[in-house]
Parts: C-alpha cells; structure tokens; sequence
C-alpha cells in the first residue's frame, strides 16, 4: 500500500480506502489505484486488516427461503448501503426452519460478522435467539417479520394495510365474494388476514371461511389454492394472494378451468416481484419497496455499528402501494353489465 501511496502521490489513507471501495473517494483516484494494485499484484489481507480494525467487514443476511424474489430486492438495498463502506455480504437461509436459523447465526458469529440483518423464521421469539443476539450485544436488525415478545430494531411493512388496501381494490372493482390465499402463520400472513377481514367488515360483506385458504408451500398456494375455491358451490369473484407467485399460481389455475380473470375472477397479488407485468394476464399488486426496505435496514444497522452507544429499538414500518393491472381491472365489465 506504501508503494501505491508514493507511485501515484497520494496518501496511505487514499490507497486504502480505494481498495475498500469508500465512497468518499473520486472515481478517477480509486481507477488508478487499482489498476496499480494489480499490476503489483496486489491483494489486501483481509485476516490482517480484520486484527487491526477489530473489524470483519462482513454483515450477515438470513433469509427465510432463497427462491423468494423479494428477498432479493431486499439485498440489493442492503448491498447498495454496505458495499461503498468496504463491506462484504454474507447470505444464509433458515429454510423457514427455526432450529436452522439459530445454526445459522450460531455459524455467522462464528466468523465474526459486525451485524446482523434477519428475517426470522420464528412466529414466537424463541430465548436462544433472544440470548444470541442481545445478550452477544451483537447489532441487529430484524426486517420483515418481528416475532412476538422481541425487543429490537424492526424494518418492515404495513401488513394489515396490505390486506386492507388489496381487498378493498376488489371491492370497488365490484367483486363481493373476495377469497384470500395465503401461507402459514407469520407476522406478514397474519397482518395481512386481518386487514382482509377488517375490509370486509368495513364495506358489510362476509367473512367465509371456506374463502380463505392455507397452504404449507408458496409456489403451490396459488394453484392448488384457486383450484379449491373453484370447487365452491358459491365460487369467489375476487382473490387477494399473499404475494405475487402465489397470484400467479391462482391465475393459471383459473384459466386453465376456462374461465377469464379478471371478468370472472378478479385476482390481487403482493410484494410487484419483476415479471408480474410479463404474466399472460398482468397481475395487480401492493409494492412492498423490499429494496427500500433493505436500505433502511442497511443504514439503522450501520448506525448501530458506528454508535459507541447502545441504540434505543426502532420500529420502522414502510408505507405499500397499490399498482394496478389487467388481473384485477373489472369496472369496465360490472358497469357493461
């Protein structure tokens, strides 16, 4: 680092945040101290700067299921805050499996990572998470997903008002036997059942319980799902799906069964993954910002990573959007008829 330093004329400090990739360093500077770098052959020892800045540069992410897209959406938030800042993401998954995601912090403290970012597995705090990451005073963020009786830092949505705003959409697209299909109990799976139920409340329709359908497996949900609430003597006339693959499933279903969506069968998804425009229908659904989502969690752990001080928990709940499309467009058929 001392050669690049005296071969380009710029400060050690210069050369070592180039090779971080700190973002207060000017393009063309980092350029040539890294072009530098690799003519010299030159690589930083991670192991050593590690020792000396007490550091690892590394953050943990620990996701429920690597196949969901909003996940995805989720780390590229937080790989936009961490990278400029020299630091390396480290991905795990629980495989929504409680006992896998404690391994799985178990195995990042390990390597010792300098925070933590989660979206818990676990419906019910369980105390060896709780003892893990707070009695560690390892800094964390949960996102997504708080289970009850935790105490901490929460990045997440507002999901009764996902349920709310979904089934209400419905509604005044004129459907009045509006279904729910949604996947086993979770802080975002019960949110969202309970703003369902409250619009419908709200607007004086029935809560049916034969309306609302679980399943163990998201990719599934949808198709199996509808194909249930196909078999219905009084079949729904709109469904709100937990998110977008799940909507997805529930379209193919009711095409294949010869009938149009949304004219029979207005459908409603979640989280506007990146190809639900490109479906053969359209499918409407309420924008997560799950990118947003990761950056904010980004920015609160890397507050807490700075802060000589213990922060106070926060609670950050970011506001959905509704995105309309042809699966759920069905003013133009109810007023015609």
């Amino acid at each position: 680092m001392k050669d690049i330093a005296r071969d380009l004329g710029v400060s050690l400090m210069t050369v070592s945040k180039a090779l971080r990739n700190h973002g207060d360093i000017g393009e063309e500077t980092k350029r040539r101290v890294l072009k530098r770098a690799r003519e010299l052959n030159y690589r930083p020892n991670l192991i050593a700067r590690s020792l000396v800045a007490r550091r690892s540069y590394m953050i943990g992410l620990i996701i429920p299921d690597l196949m969901q897209p909003g996940f995805a959406e989720v780390a590229k938030g937080i790989v936009r805050i961490f990278n400029p800042l020299g630091y390396q993401i480290v991905i795990s998954s629980s495989e929504q499996n409680p006992n896998t995601e404690l391994r799985e912090i178990e195995a990042l403290l390990g390597r010792s990572v300098d925070g933590l970012i989660i979206a818990p597995a676990q419906v019910h705090a369980r105390e060896e998470l709780i003892k893990k990451l707070r009695d560690g005073q390892m800094p964390h963020v949960l996102i997504d997903r708080m289970p009850t009786g935790f105490e901490g830092h929460f990045v997440g949505v507002k999901y009764e008002e996902i349920g709310m705003m979904a089934t209400e959409h419905l509604i005044e697209q004129g459907c009045h036997r509006v279904a729910h299909l949604r996947v086993p109990a979770n802080s975002p799976g019960i949110g969202q059942l309970r703003g369902y139920r409250q619009a419908l409340a709200k607007h004086g329709l029935d809560t049916r319980a034969d309306y609302v359908v679980s399943g163990h497996h998201e990719d599934s949900v949808g198709y199996q799902g509808m194909r249930k609430l196909l078999q219905l003597t009084s079949r729904p006339d709109g469904v709100f799906c937990f998110n977008d693959p799940v909507g997805a499933g529930a379209i193919k279903a009711v095409l294949e069964a010869g009938l149009k969506v949304p004219e029979d069968i207005a459908v409603i998804g979640a989280g506007n993954v990146h190809y639900s425009d490109l479906l053969r229908v359209p499918l409407s659904t309420i924008d997560l910002s799950s990118s947003l989502i990761g950056v904010t969690a980004a920015n609160l752990l890397s507050d807490c990573i700075e802060s000589k001080n213990l922060i106070s928990p926060r609670r950050i709940l970011v506001t959905p959007r509704l995105i309309v499309r042809e699966s759920s467009k069905r003013s133009a058929v109810v007023e015609s008829t």
